[in-house]
């Protein structure tokens, strides 16, 4: 079973696979600063649910090895989550990063790549866990909404935080100009976390989550010095 401590540190990439089921401009990020020298990482194949996920496209262009696995032709989600595990089992994967991955992994998945999966959610968690982040927010007339990337553990967008990314809601705000402004900060955020984890500065251990060796008891707060890091 992969672990933080297994990451291979500054000398060989961590292997990564990415989980999309629709665009994949969170996957198009990543792949990004990996390009860039950015993210120590080699994203080692792209699994998509749906056949016609735009990330399948971008991976390929990227010449990223990409796997469609798809849900419907599995009775049980258990069913579904082995076939992932085969395939995974493939590479030698030490993270796994949800980038629109529209299915929830069940404990078959989870147990076998415990906390050694990143997902990102459109809400600053905890609030507004599932859908329709956006409208949520507006329809609460919040002020402040955003993103955050967290552990994925077997209760659905509940665990534990490891950034978030705020952005000011305005009187004019519509679903999409919300969701316009939240995605570029997920952007940001999502190769942050990624990078943070291959280089061995994120970690669990006994349960608790340390940054640079420090516990966290809350998500780091976006900052511009942690935007620089991916200049």
């Amino acid at each position: 079973m992969p672990n933080a401590e297994q990451n291979s540190g500054t000398d060989q990439p961590c292997e990564i696979a990415v989980f999309v089921s629709g665009g994949g401009s969170n996957l198009q990020s990543i792949i990004d600063h990996v390009q860039q020298g950015h993210i120590h990482a080699n994203i080692a194949c792209v699994i998509s649910n749906n056949p016609d996920a735009y990330g399948l496209i971008r991976a390929q262009q990227a010449s990223i090895p990409t796997h469609i696995i798809e849900h419907k032709h599995y009775e049980t989600r258990e069913a579904f989550d082995r076939e992932l595990l085969k395939t995974l089992a493939v590479y030698n994967i030490k993270l796994i990063v949800l980038a629109g991955f529209m299915r929830v992994l069940s404990p078959t998945l989870i147990n076998e790549y415990q906390e050694c999966i990143l997902n990102i959610h459109p809400s600053l968690l905890p609030k507004y866990t599932g859908l329709h982040t956006h409208a949520r927010a507006l329809e609460a007339n919040d002020t402040q909404h955003g993103c955050s990337v967290h552990f994925v553990t077997a209760e659905l967008d509940e665990g534990p935080l490891v950034i978030q990314a705020a952005v000011g809601v305005k009187e004019t705000d519509t679903v999409d100009t919300l969701a316009a402004r939240v995605l570029k900060k997920e952007h940001i955020i999502y190769p942050l976390a990624v990078k943070w984890f291959c280089e061995k500065r994120l970690q669990i251990k006994g349960n608790k989550i340390y940054f640079d060796n420090s516990s966290l008891n809350q998500a780091i707060q976006l900052s511009p010095e942690h935007e620089a890091q991916l200049k």
